[in-house]
């Protein structure tokens, strides 16, 4: 018998794969957590339903949340990372040489222990206790309560705006966020399809515009996520990460999505997502 596994992706239309083996399935404090073999996507995490990331395209929506908002900041030292289970994040981030310090803080330890059994190669960074990385298991969200002045880039890569999420997706968030940065800082944090999602993304985008002189959102087209096209939205004190002297750039960051001309043309919007911004 085939088994076949659906992410409902609104109440109208769903994705579905079929499935080789389920290789964990449980229940966190805050969450479904499982981990499943496709036929199509390799190894993936399903949180509550929803397909997270997978082995076969995990590589663009990391390196993209990463490395956008890290070379529009001319010298980040200090990064935090809110959510990032799986370690992806993470990894992209610590590969940048003026990093000194990688902070995660995630809420659900039982997402990092799994991704690090069962993702190994998206959880490197975690499974090699990198000497640049500082994992806390905890709530993200007080943690931005209690951060004054401290990070030079913040990295949001968060669920969807339910259940553990949906605290992130709110303008007394990005307060917090903004407080939380050096006077030059930024961040970032992934902001859904702007297909299915556009709602929730002219919201965000105005009150983190509200808060930010520079705001700025871009695409990346990620076939696992809802419509296959991807939405990140940066809030920046003074950088603005869409004029970026692209020469700087290293092309030897072993990327297989990101590179110097996707830094520029990723701020590129078709003219729907324009329209929905204004």
């Amino acid at each position: 018998m085939e088994l076949w596994y659906t992410e409902y992706q609104t109440r109208n239309l769903g994705l579905t794969a079929r499935i080789k083996a389920t290789l964990f399935s449980g229940q966190s404090d805050y969450q479904e957590v499982a981990v499943v073999d496709s036929h199509e996507f390799g190894r993936m995490l399903v949180l509550d339903g929803v397909f997270q990331t997978s082995v076969f395209d995990e590589f663009i929506y990391h390196e993209m949340i990463a490395h956008v908002p890290l070379f529009a900041h001319p010298d980040p030292k200090t990064v935090l990372v809110i959510g990032g289970g799986d370690g992806g994040t993470i990894r992209e981030v610590v590969k940048h040489q003026s990093v000194e310090v990688a902070e995660m803080v995630e809420i659900d330890g039982l997402v990092v222990d799994v991704s690090k059994k069962y993702l190994p190669e998206i959880s490197q960074a975690l499974n090699e206790n990198h000497p640049k990385l500082r994992l806390k298991i905890g709530d993200g969200i007080k943690h931005m309560q209690e951060v004054e002045n401290k990070y030079d880039v913040i990295i949001v890569d968060c669920s969807d705006p339910i259940g553990p999420g949906e605290g992130l997706f709110t303008h007394a968030f990005y307060q917090n966020v903004h407080r939380a940065l050096k006077p030059d800082g930024l961040f970032v944090q992934q902001t859904e399809s702007p297909f299915y999602h556009q709602e929730l993304i002219r919201r965000l985008y105005q009150d983190i515009t509200s808060l930010f002189p520079v705001t700025r959102l871009y695409l990346a087209s990620i076939p696992l996520y809802p419509g296959g096209l991807h939405c990140f939205t940066i809030g920046s004190k003074q950088y603005d990460p869409a004029e970026v002297d692209v020469t700087g750039i290293p092309e030897t960051l072993g990327t297989r999505y990101y590179n110097r001309e996707i830094q520029k043309s990723c701020f590129a919007l078709p003219a729907f997502v324009q329209e929905l911004l204004k």
